[in-house]
């Protein structure tokens, strides 16, 4: 899309040190199309947005390096499940998947699936429960309350990407969709169109999102002890609060 923020500099600073005291190199692979928590940078020289960020600050506690191939979400996942990678980003853990990789305890960060309506929708917290009788946009692929997805008195309509799903709602197509929230305050931020025309009408709930380490790969398990010890570092020494506080006040509207 072209859309830049501020926050990349950030995220490029965290990639920008050296390996000189790296004692191990890593290849983890993220995902391409998240922003602003993970995406193909504008000249395709790798990703960026928060979790390349806290993945990088984290390994480099304990010195290792990271590499990052830069792919679709479901390529991802499919790398690490078959080992090509150690890892993959950003991974909700699920009943599906909660035995087809290791977790580190600790998740990378937090992240509200948000109800979005369009601006002149009613000034109220809407749940759940508010969206029966409703038509309700949802993104292909992605993972959804299984109460939500079975609940017959909501509308489902389908969109390939968030995107599309914006453009769903503005068009009238449905009356609300799901989005998580801090991706669709950066849609709001930095694409034109939608300035005055989509805002955060709720929520259903609020997710973890972690790097899921390959049970293929060799150093798997050993890597998701390591990132765990990386996190803890990070928060011990205030780095991971003064990183999630850069991120929310650029993207905060």
């Amino acid at each position: 899309m072209g859309i830049r923020t501020t926050w990349s500099v950030l995220a490029v600073g965290a990639g920008l040190w050296t390996s000189a005291m790296a004692t191990e190199v890593v290849t983890v692979a993220a995902e391409d199309d998240w922003a602003p928590y993970s995406s193909m940078r504008a000249d395709r020289s790798g990703p960026e947005g928060l979790a390349p960020a806290l993945v990088k600050a984290a390994f480099k506690t304990q010195d290792v390096e990271v590499q990052f191939q830069v792919v679709p979400f479901s390529r991802c996942l499919h790398y690490a499940e078959k080992g090509t990678v150690v890892g993959c980003f950003d991974t909700t853990r699920t009943e599906a998947n909660k035995d087809l990789f290791y977790w580190h305890p600790t998740p990378l960060f937090r992240e509200e699936l948000g109800i979005f309506g369009r601006a002149d929708a009613p000034a109220r917290e809407l749940t759940q429960k508010d969206l029966e009788g409703q038509t309700v946009g949802v993104t292909i692929g992605y993972t959804y309350p299984t109460e939500f997805m079975q609940n017959p008195r909501i509308v489902k309509l389908s969109a390939a990407s968030d995107g599309n799903l914006v453009k769903m709602l503005v068009a009238r197509r449905v009356n609300y969709i799901l989005l998580n929230t801090m991706p669709g305050y950066y849609r709001i931020k930095y694409e034109p169109a939608l300035k005055g025309q989509i805002k955060r009408v709720g929520a259903i709930r609020l997710d973890s999102f972690w790097v899921s380490f390959s049970r293929a790969h060799p150093d798997g398990k050993r890597m998701s002890e390591v990132l765990e010890k990386g996190l803890q570092a990070i928060k011990a020494n205030g780095e991971y609060d003064r990183m999630m506080q850069a991120f929310k006040q650029e993207l905060q509207p």
